[in-house]
């Protein structure tokens, strides 16, 4: 007889974003799942699952990280394990931005809701990110990255998995053919699938691989969580 699955509730932000409702799909597909709260600056279209609901929050007020720190409060006197969720990206429209607009959002925003939620009781976190992030890079979408990663793992979280995609295919911002052909590409640069992202963090939540301290998680790894969740 198999295990039952201990419930688990995920308070998320970057939800309504491409790989956020991927993410999102697959908590609602997993039964275990007690509930989803998604951070949303706007209202957005929900699923019909009951266990889903948004609250709107103004992300860009003094007060955001401590209305985080409330709700993540709320959801942890239910009594069962919370986690943290970033999935806050920008897709093609950063090739616009400036340097400072992508900080306000990857690390101010971010960085304000990992904040409230540790400061929350969440002692568990997931973070996207990107392949290669690094605060030494020349590139400034994989620098704001590295920043970011730097960020969130200087709040304490017990646990903290950061996922790094590499090309990610099925996604809107992502053109057929640079997924075409970044399923030629072996290893942590070529493409993965949208859907097997969501798989992966809804697998790290069940049974995290990092239990303690920090897992960073790349195509291979994600592939692997996604099909244990099968």
């Amino acid at each position: 007889m198999e295990e039952a699955k201990t419930a688990f509730r995920v308070l998320i932000i970057g939800g309504t974003g491409q790989v956020g409702a991927a993410v999102v799909r697959a908590l609602v597909a997993e039964p275990s799942c007690a509930e989803v709260v998604m951070v949303n600056r706007k209202a957005a279209a929900l699923t019909a699952d009951p266990r889903v609901r948004q609250v709107i929050l103004d992300t860009a007020a003094a007060q955001f990280s401590g209305d985080v720190t409330r709700l993540a409060q709320s959801m942890v006197a239910q009594g069962d394990p919370v986690h943290g969720a970033s999935c806050v990206g920008v897709g093609q429209g950063s090739l616009k931005w400036s340097e400072e607009e992508l900080k306000a959002l990857e690390i101010g925003v971010v960085g304000g809701f990992a904040r409230g939620c540790h400061a929350g009781g969440i002692t568990q976190f997931a973070l996207l990110s990107a392949v290669g992030s690094t605060t030494k890079s020349r590139i400034r979408y994989v620098r704001v990255m590295g920043l970011k990663e730097e960020t969130v793992q200087g709040i304490g979280f017990k646990s903290l998995a950061i996922f790094r995609p590499g090309i990610i295919g099925g996604n809107a911002h992502t053109p057929s053919y640079v997924a075409w052909l970044g399923r030629l590409i072996p290893g942590p640069f070529g493409t993965i699938e949208q859907e097997d992202i969501g798989r992966a963090f809804v697998a790290e939540f069940i049974s995290s691989s990092a239990s303690n301290g920090v897992v960073y998680l790349e195509n291979g790894a994600m592939r692997q969580r996604s099909r244990a969740l099968e």
